[in-house]
């Protein structure tokens, strides 16, 4: 694999915030060149751990004098940082104040980008998974690609596909406009619901700056069919160009025929639930079609994706038990993931564990999830999840529990989550969420299975 112009010189690079989901696949990327690799983070993780199995050195107090030495020389260190970093940060201010190379992971992602024929999702939901099924259908069909994602992804259990430096996967972050630095030849946008109003504070900021970053793609534009963006389209038994067409469900699976402006491809195999996964295979099946990926091939490799890690991800599946993690943090992606939950599983008692993530998503939002959340049989609702935020005044969990229409509700801590569950006579189970919620499905997932 080659350098990208613009990092020819770079031998170091630092990581500030190098167990985010991003952040680390750009650090297994550079480990990957042969380059010197550290970085920091708040807290250890499984993805800390095994970027420490790459022999990447992380600490996680932040501290100037735990910075490694040789990433302590300008001439030839990069320093890589999340926006969702605090600015009071030491490191970080350390690196900005002496003068450092210091790029937003966005910077860095727009330089590798800049050189390398380049595929791009955008949308506030859709485009973790849509990703990673392109990385996997490119992939699997042969292509040189390097893909970014934002989820692990169940088939390689990584979020970097390295295979060749002849196109790039990349998820297309709107957070911070971070989107606005790639530089496309093809690109996707899957959705445009209003989020991040704590970036953006009006609904009509975001979708400008989809609509500018719209206007980057070099080649194609493929948009989800009604979003106000001139492109071509997909969507689902409607007048999309690429359209999904004759839709059944067999054990779990969709099969359905996918018509596009050239061809009729008929029974493809999508081992993903939910109405919103069809729309991300679409798109990312049309996106590969674009590139010039054979058919075929293509068809084969979408049976064999088997999703991303958090994103409706079966813990347990029995004739008497599901379990099943979701990454949803959005009402739109709670609504969809119901959405899959009763298309799959009909008529079962459904209990629903969902900690809010942010105090502004959940205060913007807050009618709208308590009305995704009253769908469910039961909800047990934990404290909201910071992130970067600090508490705003009278926006609880308590609050948005009580705009919760069901009988069946509860407020818990994560301690309680195993004794409430036992206490459920639920038949499905779902943990949802952006936060730390995801680190107990191991413990709630053995409890289950004794």
């Amino acid at each position: 694999m080659q350098m990208n112009k613009g990092l020819e010189n770079i031998q170091n690079i630092y990581f500030v915030g190098i167990g985010g989901i991003g952040m680390s696949a750009l650090a297994r990327y550079f480990k990957s060149l042969n380059k010197n690799v550290a970085g920091y983070d708040k807290t250890p993780s499984q993805i800390t751990n095994d970027l420490s199995a790459l022999h990447i050195a992380i600490h996680f107090k932040d501290d100037i004098q735990a910075i490694p030495e040789v990433f302590l020389n300008k001439e030839n260190t990069l320093v890589v940082y999340t926006p969702a970093v605090p600015k009071n940060h030491k490191e970080l201010n350390y690196f900005m104040e002496h003068n450092f190379s210091v790029k937003k992971r966005a910077e860095v992602l727009g330089i590798i980008t800049q050189n390398t024929y380049t595929l791009a999702v955008a949308g506030t939901h859709g485009k973790t998974t849509t990703t990673a099924i392109l990385g996997h259908l490119l992939k699997e069909s042969g292509a040189k690609v390097t893909a970014f994602l934002g989820g692990i992804s169940e088939n390689y259990n990584s979020n970097l596909i390295l295979e060749g430096n002849e196109v790039v996967v990349v998820e297309a972050d709107e957070f911070d406009r971070s989107f606005l630095q790639l530089h496309p030849d093809i690109a996707a946008i899957t959705s445009m619901d209003a989020d991040h109003l704590d970036i953006y504070e009006k609904a009509n900021a975001l979708e400008e700056s989809f609509i500018e970053f719209s206007a980057k793609a070099k080649d194609y534009l493929l948009v989800c069919n009604g979003l106000p963006v001139v492109g071509m389209t997909f969507g689902i038994d409607d007048d999309s160009d690429y359209c999904a067409q004759h839709i059944r469900i067999d054990n779990g699976t969709y099969i359905f025929d996918l018509k596009t402006p050239d061809q009729y491809i008929k029974d493809l195999h999508l081992n993903l639930p939910g109405k919103h996964n069809l729309l991300n295979a679409i798109t990312a099946f049309a996106i590969a079609l674009l590139y010039g990926s054979p058919t075929e091939s293509l068809a084969k490799a979408l049976f064999s994706f088997k999703g991303v890690q958090r994103r409706f991800s079966y813990q347990i599946k029995t004739d008497d038990l599901i379990y099943i993690d979701d990454y949803a943090h959005h009402p739109t992606e709670i609504n969809a993931l119901h959405q899959a939950v009763r298309e799959m599983h009909p008529n079962k008692n459904v209990l629903a564990i969902f900690q809010p993530h942010l105090y502004s998503r959940t205060r913007d939002f807050a009618s709208e999830f308590a009305q995704s959340l009253s769908q469910f049989d039961q909800l047990l609702l934990l404290d909201i999840y910071p992130a970067r935020e600090l508490p705003m005044e009278g926006v609880t969990s308590e609050w948005l529990l009580e705009m919760v229409d069901i009988e069946n509700k509860k407020l818990i801590e994560k301690h309680g989550i195993i004794d409430e569950i036992t206490k459920s006579k639920a038949q499905v189970v779902l943990t949802i969420g952006a936060g730390d919620i995801g680190e107990e499905v191991n413990s709630i997932k053995e409890f289950l299975l004794v």
